[in-house]
């Protein structure tokens, strides 16, 4: 009934080890500066006493925080433990297949949704519930290593739950296609959204301004590309035929490439990556596939089944093309030798096909889970053992009901993307879907739903001053600012702070909060919160006193044309964004008091504990060292390490003196992989150190055991002489 897909449930669990790994650390260095005690949004104000008891607190408020006074920590030492932890977990689990235990992706997941409850603004981004719901699936989809005293390497029901990683990447890549066109964006029906992409979005990269500079009709091209593999691809997730699952992750692979390269996406897209790895089997991996199966793909003339699989194949890959064609109206111009496109559909027409197709769509997927099922069940029932297929069918029950229910649940975002569709649902599974919302265990996606910077990416520039009337412009550290600099290159990390400062960019600075908490800690001299900023310390213009007056202004950047030399950016005043304040002003008082961010900074007690001096000695260890090359430090272990692994395990096969197994039948004595297997299988192979090469040639051409047998006892005979 088909190979275990052991290896991709590997490369899933190392995969989302390692973006754990990526969110944790880059989370750490920025804790003080957003959510310090002198932070921007601090996060004590979330976790005040109410009177309620312990376990009541968790219920309402689920954070591991509220055990910080326990271990002698404020909020902001605890959340600093908490990234240490799920660092030293997601480095273990990594490196060491049996710490990818169910139990430990918990812990990283419990630690991560205690860091999100406290995040605010800074952590209320997709990929941060991404990275949750994926973490959630892991804890179904990982072995038990750790409470065992036999791991095993698939069980038989881990198809089902591993197949809720491949629904889970269907739901985000559908809806980003999707929303894409509901949103009615012109640039989206208009073909245009590249042209302004990769210098509107949030930290471009180098390679972002020549892509820029591509023509406009490649640039139509690719957003049909976008289409695409965004819309109709993700269907073929579920389709029988493995090569069709198959072009359909290696399409998903170049989109998040092409992004990686274009765009600073922190960790969303190695996450993608992960999840694309349910869409992988065993065979493919380089894993033993089934021989009969090899043999019937290379049979000639093939079987009924293959020519079938073959037939359907490429009449899919046909539909494509023709659908394609027909609906971006694709045409060759041979007079300027490109490609034009556009799209052929209306906005009714597409709102018309959503409503047809999304409830079939999740039949579809019951159909896929529904197969799943029935073939977990045929291998619980194959174990052999009379207790063993009780337990075995027991868990399958279990893990069943389970991955039912996240299902049924996940229905009610995924049917948002159609009013109508969403209606139709059995009220039960809001409710069901409203009692776990907290938890973050499903969520609703639908990324780049609108293009904004058409007339130029909207940019805030800080600027300072001591006397009010000479400003001087403040940095940052990644987003766009001096027209000289090129774009960084920061992923996996993600600067919230900047990317905060795009969002608040597109909007009035009353919609953005925490922008005014922001001005004041600057005004204050906070040290923690100026480390956010350029250099955050010798570069930082106000670093003898802080300035007295500070207000912001807004921009249009735009990237240079191929001509420019020595400049990135071109930009335009706007007005201004946020007016000049200084500390005492009316306005700033006032906007501080309806934020509830008033109050004096309460001083750091002087800790005795040592875990609280162990915390802050780490923290000003990695002060000085910027978070990409952190991250990336980490990174390079691993690789290392690894890499090193690799090299020893060929170095020891073959330097090895002990002889490979025989390879016949297991004798007497015990089977193979047991010590007393170990020790026939010794005699039955060599004789004094040499294999019997002729004995097992003589064997596979079809000579009888006698002759095997006396040839064996005549060389022990000449041994004996000599």
């Amino acid at each position: 009934m088909g190979v275990p897909p052991v290896r991709p449930r590997s490369l899933f669990l190392t995969g989302l080890a390692a973006v754990y790994l990526a969110a944790f650390a880059s989370l750490y260095v920025q804790i003080p500066g957003l959510y310090g005690r002198a932070g921007i949004l601090p996060a004590r104000r979330l976790l005040r006493l109410t009177g309620k008891g312990f376990w009541e607190q968790l219920r309402d408020f689920p954070t591991l925080l509220w055990l910080s006074p326990y271990l002698g920590l404020d909020t902001e030492l605890g959340m600093e433990l908490l990234c240490l932890l799920g660092v030293l977990m997601s480095l273990g689990a990594v490196l060491l297949e049996p710490l990818r235990d169910c139990l430990l992706f918990a812990l990283l997941r419990m630690c991560y949704l205690s860091l999100y409850q406290v995040g605010q603004v800074f952590l209320y981004f997709q990929w941060d519930s991404l990275l949750l719901e994926t973490g959630f699936l892991a804890v179904l989809v990982a072995p038990m290593h750790l409470l065992k005293w036999k791991s095993t390497s698939w069980r038989p029901h881990d198809g089902v739950t591993f197949w809720l990683v491949r629904w889970l990447l269907f739901r985000l890549m559908f809806s980003s296609g999707v929303v894409k066109l509901t949103s009615r964006c012109p640039t989206w029906w208009g073909l245009t959204a590249l042209t302004y992409h990769y210098q509107s979005q949030c930290i471009p990269t180098p390679v972002a301004w020549f892509a820029h500079q591509l023509p406009s009709w490649f640039q139509k091209l690719s957003v049909v590309a976008t289409y695409v593999i965004e819309v109709p691809i993700p269907i073929l997730f579920f389709a029988p035929i493995r090569r069709l699952r198959l072009f359909a992750f290696y399409c998903q692979v170049l989109l998040q490439l092409l992004i990686i390269l274009t765009g600073n996406y922190n960790f969303f897209n190695i996450l993608t990556l992960t999840l694309a790895f349910s869409l992988l089997d065993q065979r493919h991996l380089g894993g033993s596939g089934s021989p009969s199966k090899k043999k019937q793909s290379n049979a000639w003339p093939p079987s009924f089944f293959s020519f079938f699989s073959t037939l359907l194949e490429l009449t899919t890959y046909g539909c494509l093309i023709y659908w394609t064609t027909q609906y971006f109206g694709l045409e060759i111009n041979w007079d300027k030798k490109l490609l034009d496109s556009k799209v052929a559909f209306t906005y009714h027409e597409f709102t018309t096909w959503l409503g047809t197709v999304t409830l079939p769509l999740v039949g579809l997927g019951f159909l896929s889970l529904s197969w799943e099922i029935l073939l977990a069940l045929y291998r619980s029932l194959s174990v052999h053992g009379c207790c063993w297929k009780l337990w075995a069918t027991l868990q399958w029950g279990i893990f069943t009901c389970a991955t039912l229910g996240i299902f049924a649940i996940s229905l009610v975002p995924f049917t948002s993307i159609d009013p109508h569709s969403s209606r139709q649902l059995w009220p039960g599974l809001r409710q069901m879907f409203g009692a776990v919302e907290r938890f973050q265990v499903v969520s609703s996606y639908g990324l780049f739903r609108r293009m904004t910077g058409v007339g130029g990416r909207p940019e805030v520039v800080l600027e300072g001053s001591y006397d009010g009337h000479s400003w001087t412009e403040i940095e940052f550290l990644y987003k766009p600012g001096n027209l000289s600099r090129a774009p960084p290159v920061v992923a996996p990390h993600q600067p919230r702070l900047d990317w905060q400062m795009w969002f608040a960019a597109l909007d009035h600075h009353s919609s953005s909060p925490w922008f005014t908490s922001f001005v004041h800690r600057l005004l204050q001299g906070q040290e923690d919160v100026v480390a956010l900023l350029q250099g955050g310390g010798s570069q930082y213009p106000f670093r003898a006193r802080p300035p007295r007056y500070l207000r912001a202004q807004l921009y249009r950047y735009y990237f240079t044309s191929q001509g420019s030399l020595g400049l990135w950016w071109q930009r335009q005043l706007v007005g201004e964004f946020y007016p000049a304040v200084a500390l005492g002003d009316p306005m700033l008082e006032s906007l501080l008091e309806q934020l509830g961010m008033k109050e004096q900074v309460p001083p750091r007690p002087t800790p005795k504990a040592p875990l609280p001096q162990l915390l802050l000695f780490l923290r000003q260890l990695c002060q000085s060292v910027p978070a990409p090359v952190l991250l990336w430090s980490l990174y390079l272990l691993l690789a290392s390490t690894l890499l090193l692994r690799a090299l020893r395990a060929p170095s020891r096969a073959g330097g090895s003196t002990a002889p490979p197994r025989h390879k016949g039948p297991p004798r007497r004595g015990g089977e193979p992989g047991t010590a007393g297997g170990e020790r026939n299988g010794h005699r039955n192979g060599h004789r004094n150190g040499q294999p019997r090469r002729r004995e097992e040639e003589e064997r596979a051409e079809g000579h009888g055991d006698k002759q095997g047998d006396g040839h064996g006892d005549r060389l022990r005979a000449a041994r004996r002489r000599k």
